[in-house]
């Protein structure tokens, strides 16, 4: 304000008369600023005459004299230890040197050797210091603000540190610093964060310290004085229908306002890698409201498909069920989606190679007509069908990491991203007594939302922890809350808190249009990928053909008419019994009772066999892909055979190609009769 009070009289003054009596007037408010020192320059040489013509015979005035002197000057120097270093001690040389004078003019006179030319010569030059330092004082260009700042710094440790001009935006301040050489580092500055915050009245979220890669004493501090993220945005729909999925997926907003956007494929041009995400946060954290505001971005875009596991029964994802590619709620289902993920990562990046992509970009979703990426040895344009971009998303993780081992998605988070697929992690706690370090090593993006403090480490990597962010102080308290790490992201946004929108009941119309629309508009597995993935999967994956076309039973009307709106209904497998028939004549055996008897006998090794295939047979046809021991606990019932001859039929169809094995010890991956043969 004081500074500000400056230059609104500086400019005043600019603004006068430019007559004589305006330039006089200018000139005269200008000088009188400095007059103090001249002033005090004369009235010293003053008083060394009157003292001289009053003490010149007197040693008890110059034992007083002295001093004096010498109590002026450290009276000075104490009185000065709250301003700067440099006012210090150019005051108290200034009292010392004229108090020193005074004395000795006092006592020898002020004409007596060379006291008179030190006056002459030391006056005018003293008092020019302090004129100097005043018109120092004034700086427009830059210095405004400088010594607010440079308190700022002072109280917090950091007072030789110099701090540049301050970008101001919208509800954001930016300001480069340089600490002092040798004496301090960018570690310095990312401990006292909280005390900054501290001293501007703000929670330690809103300050943040970017260092400079290229310098460990130079970074930038930024200050977000305003949350911005208070006011609840709900979700409305998503921002980019009919786009592709290269496009930035929007799921809310920074505290200072700007769009939070991540993008999962990667950008040549713009020399962004693809990234596989993992989404993390507490009971309470928003954790589902977060993952709803992405996976609708997802669904919306033309050229992507989704593969989806929820051990919850898709309890939040229900209306966007229909526009997936496949979903499974969990179990043996999510162990056969993790096995075909597993087989198309390479078909695809086959595809991908031969046609001359080295990463997935949108034109590869499209029909292959430009030479330049043709599968043909002959150059032209192959007209291959297109590849869309692929999401393997595991929701509520811990679920399927304890049921299949830590493990269980480090082969596809390491190889997936150059085929074109992006695998995305959600789960609460993603320590690594849940999760392999080789799978968190492999997924390069995070957003993190509120979680105990203990797990911070566990989220976000160090150096952004370092620059300021704290999930841990929101816990469950701040549902929507994060951190977002992923490239395409500039880095001074890591640490800064963003909101993503929220999910009500008013949305679960908006879902199920967009579902819809996905549905029919979205893209379709590519013969690649589905016939990997089919390979594996079998009858247990269908493509895109929404919930309702697979989960409800399928009722057909018999003959076409009935007397109960359009007839009765009927299994398909009953369609072609004649209602009018008369029943079989009675046969023999057929009043032997049900219970009661002896079962039938043991079959022998051959028969046990055949029965053992059939069995296989019939978990693929009903879509059971991975199976075990304990899932021939009512056949072997049946068939009185035991567990232990399962497991060496087991390992008899593995050698024989009609089993895999899988990443879990016990499971096994039928392979599809055709694939077998």
């Amino acid at each position: 304000m004081a500074e500000r009070n400056t230059d609104e009289l500086h400019e005043i003054q600019l603004q006068g008369a430019s007559n004589a009596s305006g330039v006089g007037g200018y000139l005269l408010h200008r000088a009188k600023p400095h007059l103090p020192p001249w002033l005090g320059m004369a009235g010293t040489g003053l008083a060394g005459v009157l003292g001289h013509w009053r003490w010149a015979e007197s040693a008890a005035a110059g034992v007083g004299l002295t001093l004096g002197s010498v109590a002026l000057t450290g009276a000075t120097w104490l009185m000065g230890k709250s301003t700067s270093h440099q006012r210090r001690l150019h005051s108290a040389i200034t009292v010392a040197a004229g108090s020193a004078w005074l004395t000795a003019a006092c006592l020898a006179g002020p004409t007596a050797g060379p006291l008179d030319d030190l006056y002459l010569m030391g006056g005018p030059a003293m008092a020019l210091s302090w004129n100097v330092r005043m018109l120092m004082r004034r700086n427009p260009e830059g210095a405004a603000g400088e010594s607010g700042d440079k308190g700022l710094l002072a109280k917090v440790g950091l007072a030789r540190a110099q701090i540049g001009a301050a970008k101001v935006e919208p509800n954001r301040v930016t300001a480069p610093i340089a600490l002092e050489p040798g004496e301090q580092t960018n570690e310095d500055v990312t401990k006292i964060l909280p005390r900054i915050a501290s001293v501007l009245d703000l929670p330690k979220s809103a300050v943040r310290y970017t260092p400079d890669a290229g310098s460990e004493r130079r970074g930038e501090l930024v200050i977000v004085p305003e949350d911005m993220l208070s006011e609840v945005v709900e979700w409305e729909g998503p921002s980019n229908l009919g786009g592709s999925i290269a496009d930035p997926l929007d799921l809310g907003r920074y505290d200072d306002g700007a769009p939070l956007v991540i993008w999962l494929p990667g950008d040549p041009d713009a020399g962004r890698n693809s990234t596989h995400l993992l989404i993390a946060g507490g009971t309470g954290s928003g954790k589902g409201d977060t993952a709803l505001n992405l996976l609708t971005e997802i669904l919306s875009r033309r050229d992507v498909i989704v593969m989806f596991s929820d051990p919850k029964a898709f309890q939040d994802f229900a209306p966007l069920r229909p526009g997936l590619d496949w979903g499974v709620e969990g179990g043996t289902d999510t162990e056969v989606m993790v096995e075909a993920v597993s087989a198309a990562i390479p078909a695809r990046t086959r595809w991908l190679g031969a046609h001359s992509y080295r990463q997935w970009t949108p034109s590869a979703a499209q029909q292959q007509t430009d030479p330049e990426h043709t599968c043909r040895s002959d150059g032209r344009a192959c007209g291959c069908e297109g590849m869309p971009f692929m999401v393997a998303w595991f929701e509520e993780a811990a679920n399927t990491l304890r049921a299949l081992g830590d493990d269980a998605f480090t082969g596809i988070a390491q190889e997936a991203r150059s085929a074109g697929i992006s695998l995305i992690v959600s789960l609460q706690r993603p320590s690594y007594d849940q999760m392999s370090t080789s799978t968190r090593a492999s997924l390069p993006s995070v957003i993190a939302l509120g979680c105990d403090a203990r797990d911070e480490g566990f989220s976000l990597p160090d150096e952004v922890l370092a620059a300021g962010a704290h999930p841990g102080a929101w816990g469950n308290r701040r549902p929507g809350y994060c951190y977002a790490v992923s490239p395409g992201i500039p880095e001074d946004r890591y640490p800064s808190p963003a909101r993503t929108r929220r999910f009500t009941q008013r949305a679960v119309k908006v879902m199920e249009a967009l579902a819809a629309w996905a549905l029919r508009n979205g893209a379709h597995a590519d013969p690649v990928t589905a016939g990997a993935v089919s390979s594996v999967a079998g009858r247990a994956y269908t493509g895109r053909t929404g919930a309702s076309d697979t989960d409800a039973p399928q009722l057909t009307l018999v003959n076409g008419e009935d007397d109960m709106d359009g007839g009765p209904l009927a299994d398909p497998e009953d369609a072609y019994i004649d209602p009018e028939a008369e029943l079989p004549e009675p046969e023999d055996g057929d009043d032997v009772p049900l219970f009661g008897q002896e079962s039938g006998h043991k079959p022998s090794p051959e028969e046990a066999r055949q029965l053992f295939a059939r069995a296989l047979e019939e978990f693929e046809h009903d879509g059971q892909m991975i199976v075990g021991p304990k899932d021939f606990t009512d056949w072997c019932d049946r068939h009185h055979l035991s567990r232990s001859w399962v497991s060496l039929r087991l390992k008899d169809a593995a050698l024989e190609g009609r089993l895999e094995a899988t990443n879990t010890t016990g499971r096994w991956r039928i392979v599809p009769a055709l694939a077998a043969a």
